[in-house]
């Protein structure tokens, strides 16, 4: 029966979804009976601070919203940016007959759906309503097909919940009182930053190796073409039957893991070629062995980032909000799987446009299945294919821009993976000859030929390493038999140093979690999103840096917390908790003795043991791990050695090296770049850096005043100041401040003058008054300098202007219409090029708040790690990806209460019927701005609790 029909018999249904655009959505796919709203995210969940918890909880539980004493029984609080939304659902189900809780099938919606039943309490019939794309059938079929709740899936993400909870509220106070405040900790997130700080620790160990080898173009001596190549490059592969070093043979250290090889340096690989100029070469073997690829599964969420990050330039953050449009507007099914699984309706789909697209003969005889490869894969969804029995091409679909891309590559992935095998031969041929001091080599080149290009007419895969050759790559060697003479046309020497691992980027640490099984894969955006956000990482081009604070954290986790933060013990973590949702384990036992450290039963017996220790030992909980704080050295923990005394500090204003002690002679500090990467700060650097003037540099004595005048390099930039006697209050009603002054930006503390001190220090000066006899006052300011009587403020084109504008010259530019924005565009910093998705050129620009990437449309500020010497067009490119998928920016309702103009009474004292109609007013506008605040609710994004911290 459809939906339609059964609404004809005057029942009235609520559904709640999660999101506003879902709820527009699915509106449109359901008769006039439905009344469709959005929970916008969550609704209820651990209360942030003791203020939002109950006044009958008293103790821990008021600073955890947890009660660990009582079987860890979650404190949950209707969110106060939801108490509006709340009440109007409510009032929907009042006016109600049944109630569809239709929020999205897996752990996070299913904890969703099970709050707004406990909220909402409704004396309706309940049905739980799912399905796994937005298309018109399946809302249907989802409404005539609901089930119960899965309480088993709820409690496994209350059981995450709760860890993550008393992982982050337990451990990151610990960093706030030995690191600095405002950081945190999560189990996930934590473990997530020692994998980027451990790799950039093997870059900083890493030594280089030099190797050299040789290269030989070598002509079969016929002419040949496209399909026959007239000669092949080959590499050198042995002298005398020994190999050739090349850069796997190479260690760390730069030294070779075996002496089996044979190392050429620059001098003997030179003599070598030179021995070879006269030799005559042949053909010793060819080898050809037939070639078949596979096409690519389709996409699941981990996969679908990687992929994006390769091709589109999208961080994991930006692919899974575009990836949240297009579910939500019917365009693919769910984005948060760990399935490659297609249903048969996909599969037909997906056959179906085989054929019209690229011919029978690319279509397999039986359709393809892929084995699902995530380990205890938390959801049945399928994988992530476009929506409906019927796929829409990307031109069919109407999108634009970053969804249009997004869903071309979700599109050609899913075709591709029904379409036959790629089919070809690889060939490897070695030749052999012998040099003029009579020692016998052998060159070696292999080659690839693609007969049928099967499904890579449609897709092939993207490569983490730009230099990797994909897939799809054809090298074609001649045709030649074994002992045809080649001769050989040139023989180079090549030199080459091996290089240190590479940083992780945002597609290979999301690979390598994943690899591990360490955290879920619809949880490592939001992962990736809050390293970023601490300041633990940040970006360089599309290299994850780990920070100097990220340093002092990892090295206080591994040291005090180490379990917290091992690799194994985490994944294992991950284990237990899915042993709780299959109903295998029990959620408290394991809880307890995470926490407490307590012998439990089986169920918790891996949760606070050593990685695959679980003999029911009693080891410390996390409990007993933060209460002794005293062993923890903060200044231990926060010091690196750079190399001849010199030690990189992290301290609470930033990382910063030293020699020697403080307050000893010959001590010496300098701020460190909080930009710079940790493997670029060598001795050299560090010399560098404590070479330049810091601290106090006396310029002279004010003749005036007689006081001390110094420039010193502040957090916010070089200033200068005075220095004033002893015994001067410096609090209280005669306080006295020192005169202080930011240089200008042409200037700098190793060139600036006391005459430049003593100019800069008599600022602000007064120009004159103007006609009505207001004062008008030379600054300078954050933004440069500028002219300000009462608040109208003009700017000034240059520095020097500020010591010699007139009166008559002030007056005339007030006399001018005020201007908004700048007075004149200045050129940009930087041209990158054409932007794949507005199709405008983007620009680097220096901005108010700093230099930002333009294509007139959208801008993006540069991150901590950019700089406009050395950003690429990709990294531009990606960062306006990152920046629309956000969205433009939402007013909050504090800033619009602080903007709303105040209205003043026309008299002082009101009459008892002007006070009757302020009091209505009031109630009106409670009303308009409760209404208003709904209507915003309404718009904004439906926000998710992360699931690991």
């Amino acid at each position: 029966m459809s939906p339609t029909s059964e609404t004809a018999h005057g029942g009235r249904r609520l559904v709640i979804v999660e999101s506003p655009a879902k709820a527009k959505t699915i509106k449109g796919y359901l008769g006039p009976g439905f009344v469709v709203e959005a929970s916008v995210g969550h609704i209820r969940d651990l209360p942030n601070g003791a203020a939002e918890v109950p006044e009958k909880y008293t103790g821990e539980v008021r600073r955890l919203g947890v009660d660990v004493e009582h079987d860890f029984q979650p404190v949950y609080v209707v969110n106060a940016d939801k108490k509006a939304q709340v009440r109007k659902l409510k009032e929907l189900l009042a006016e109600s007959d049944e109630l569809y809780l239709a929020t999205d099938e897996d752990r996070e919606g299913e904890a969703i759906a099970w709050h707004l039943q406990e909220v909402l309490k409704p004396k309706v019939p309940v049905h739980r309503m799912v399905f796994h794309e937005i298309t018109k059938d399946a809302i249907r079929a989802a409404v005539a097909n609901p089930r119960e709740l899965n309480t088993r899936m709820v409690e496994a993400q209350e059981t995450r919940r709760i860890l993550d909870r008393l992982y982050g509220y337990e451990v990151s106070p610990v960093l706030w009182k030995k690191v600095m405040r405002g950081l945190s900790a999560g189990r996930v997130q934590s473990v997530a930053t020692r994998l980027v700080v451990e790799r950039e620790r093997e870059r900083i160990a890493f030594s280089s190796a030099e190797y050299w080898d040789l290269t030989g173009t070598f002509a079969t001596g016929r002419a040949g073409d496209s399909s026959d190549p007239s000669s092949l490059v080959a590499r050198l592969n042995s002298v005398d039957g020994r190999r050739v070093a090349q850069g796997r043979d190479f260690g760390p250290d730069g030294r070779l893991k075996t002496d089996q090889v044979l190392h050429l340096d620059e001098v003997n690989a030179r003599a070598l070629a030179a021995a070879l100029a006269d030799s005559s070469f042949s053909v010793r073997s060819v080898e050809s062995k037939p070639y078949r690829r596979a096409p690519y599964a389709p996409f699941r969420t981990t996969t679908l980032q990687q992929e994006a990050s390769r091709k589109l330039g999208f961080g994991a953050k930006a692919t899974m909000q575009v990836a949240q449009k297009l579910y939500e507007n019917g365009f693919i099914t769910y984005m948060r799987t760990d399935s490659t699984v297609l249903s048969d309706t996909a599969v037909a789909a997906a056959r179906a446009q085989v054929t019209q697209l690229y011919g029978a003969a690319y279509l397999p005889d039986k359709p393809r299945t892929y084995a699902g490869k995530v380990k205890n894969a938390q959801e049945a969804h399928e994988a992530i294919r476009p929506s409906g029995d019927r796929f829409r091409t990307p031109a069919e679909t109407g999108l634009t821009g970053d969804q249009f891309r997004l869903y071309e590559l979700i599109w050609k992935r899913t075709v591709a993976s029904q379409m036959k095998d790629a089919v070809g031969n690889s060939v490897t041929v070695k030749i052999g000859g012998r040099s003029a001091d009579g020692r016998d080599v052998e060159f070696s080149a292999s080659g690839k030929t693609i007969t049928f290009h099967g499904f890579m007419k449609a897709y092939v895969e993207g490569a983490d390493d730009p230099n990797a050759e994909l897939d799809d790559r054809e090298r074609r060697l001649p045709q030649v038999a074994e002992g045809d003479g080649l001769t050989a046309e040139e023989i180079s020497v090549d030199g080459h140093a091996t290089k240190p691992p590479a940083r992780y980027t945002e597609a290979s640490l999301v690979k390598e979690l994943e690899e591990r099984e360490i955290g879920r894969p619809s949880t490592y955006a939001s992962i990736i999103g809050t390293i970023l956000d601490r300041g633990y990482v940040f970006k360089k081009g599309t290299a994850l840096v780990p920070s100097f604070l990220s340093f002092a954290v990892v090295n206080l986790l591994e040291r005090h917390f180490g379990r917290l933060v091992d690799y194994d013990f985490t994944a294992k973590m991950e284990d237990d908790l899915d042993r709780i949702a299959q109903g295998e384990a029990q959620a408290v036992p394991w809880l307890k003795r995470f926490y407490f450290g307590e012998a439990g039963d089986s169920a918790g017996a891996g949760a606070a043991s050593d990685a695959g220790n679980g003999d029911g030992d009693h080891l410390g909980g996390l409990k007993e791990l933060v209460t002794d704080l005293g062993a923890i050295d903060a200044r231990e923990i926060s010091s690196f050695p750079v190399g001849d005394g010199i030690m990189l500090r992290v301290g609470r204003y930033g990382p910063y090296v030293e020699r020697g002690e403080k307050d000893a002679e010959g001590h010496q500090r300098a701020d460190v770049p909080e930009d710079l990467a940790p493997d670029e700060l060598t001795v050299a650097y560090a010399e560098e850096l404590l070479a330049k003037p810091s601290g106090d540099f006396e310029l002279g004595t004010d003749p005036e005043s007689g006081h001390p005048i110094v420039a010193k390099d502040g957090r916010y930039g070089p200033y200068v100041t005075e220095i004033l006697p002893d015994g001067t209050p410096k609090t209280g009603k005669n306080a006295v401040k020192p005169r202080t002054a930011s240089l200008f930006k042409s200037m700098s503390l190793d060139t600036v003058t006391l005459e430049d001190a003593l100019r800069l220090m008599s600022l602000p000066r007064v120009v004159g008054t103007d006609p009505e006899g207001v004062e008008i006052t030379a600054q300078n300011g954050r933004y440069g300098p500028y002219l300000k009587k009462g608040t109208d403020s003009r700017s000034l084109e240059r520095e020097e202007q500020l010591f010699s504008i007139t009166l008559e010259e002030a007056l005339a530019i007030y006399a001018q219409p005020k201007q908004r924005g700048r007075a004149a565009a200045k050129p940009p910093l930087k041209e990158l090029g054409t932007d794949p998705v507005s199709e405008r050129p983007v620009v680097v620009k220096d901005g108010r708040f700093g230099p930002y990437v333009t294509d007139g449309e959208t801008n993006a500020t540069l991150r901590t790690g950019d700089s406009v010497e050395e950003i690429t067009p990709e990294r531009g490119y990606e960062l306006l990806a990152e920046k629309r998928a956000k969205g433009p920016a939402k007013k909050t309702a504090k800033k619009a209460a602080k903007k709303a103009p105040a209205k003043k009474t026309a008299a002082k004292k009101a009459t008892a019927a002007k006070k009757t109609a302020a009091k209505k007013t009031t109630a009106k506008t409670a009303t308009k701005k409760a209404a208003a605040t709904s209507a915003a609710t309404k718009s904004a994004a439906a926000k998710r609790a992360p699931s690991d911290g």
